[in-house]
């Protein structure tokens, strides 16, 4: 009896360091995978660092002109204070523009861990709208949304659900820049259904490549010259970790991306 005591309880001290390492393992590759997305993110906003300093030169463009404005408004020989006040409410509101840009770009670029909070994909979708303003016109593409009013918040972190959306526009005006003869659209949806909130990304551009859709989100795999081939693999990892789905399939003239996350569980 005592014999088979003893054996039992190094079975057990033996399960439990199996598990602690098992445990350890996981949190690697957690933190491997964390590490990684940070890399495309900075990477992706790099190559839209024109894109970056055109958003923020707006509002301060604005700022120096309405104070330009102000000043003219108080030195004339009767100043005209209710015009002064009024440039002064467009400086303050430029000015907290400019800030919430600087925000989101600064948000983008940190690598924090993991926080999930209720979320309104819309603002996401309206937030890189804003941020890859100057390459949608720099490559001559139009951008539609068709955004579902009170959609219901899904649970997720803020930051990784921009970067998948971000990869996705930036892909779709990299795959529509080579293309003539017709207009270079990204129409951008969102839904909910009785699965969750839907978002689809359709362009114009020359659709998927390859005949089996579901390879083009491998690791390393890309059509670019210098690209990372790692921005489709993140981006589903990303979606997968909150539970949800993305994928793509080819519609005639251009492509489709789609991802559906679930709606979070409180308003549900």
């Amino acid at each position: 009896m005592r014999e088979r005591t003893a054996e039992l309880r190094q079975a057990n001290q033996q399960l439990k360091a199996e598990i602690a390492e098992r445990i350890r393992a996981e949190e690697i590759v957690q933190r491997t995978q964390a590490d990684l997305a940070h890399v495309a993110r900075v990477t992706t906003l790099g190559e839209l660092a024109a894109s970056i300093a055109h958003e923020v030169n707006q509002p301060l463009m604005a700022v120096v002109i309405n104070g330009d404005a102000c000043l003219e408004w108080l030195c004339r020989a009767q100043p005209d204070l209710q015009e002064a006040r009024e440039a002064v409410a467009r400086i303050i509101a430029e000015g907290n523009r400019a800030g919430e840009i600087i925000r989101r770009i600064r948000a983008l670029f940190k690598n924090s861990p993991l926080q999930k909070v209720p979320v309104n994909v819309n603002d996401l979708i309206q937030d890189i709208g804003a941020l890859t303003q100057r390459e949608l016109i720099r490559f001559d593409v139009s951008l539609r949304t068709e955004l579902k009013s009170a959609l219901p918040p899904v649970l997720g972190d803020r930051v990784q659900l921009q970067q998948v959306i971000l990869n996705l526009v930036v892909n779709a005006i990299e795959a529509m820049s080579g293309i003539t003869g017709r207009p270079r659209e990204l129409q951008i949806r969102s839904e909910c259904d009785a699965d969750g909130v839907l978002v689809t990304f359709q362009d114009t551009g020359p659709g998927l490549p390859i005949a089996q859709p579901e390879r083009i989100f491998g690791a390393f795999f890309t059509t670019k010259p210098d690209g990372l081939g790692m921005g489709l693999s993140i981006g589903r990892t990303i979606i997968e970790a909150h539970g949800g789905k993305l994928w793509a399939t080819n519609a005639g003239d251009g492509a489709i991306f789609q991802f559906r996350l679930p709606i979070h569980t409180e308003v549900a």
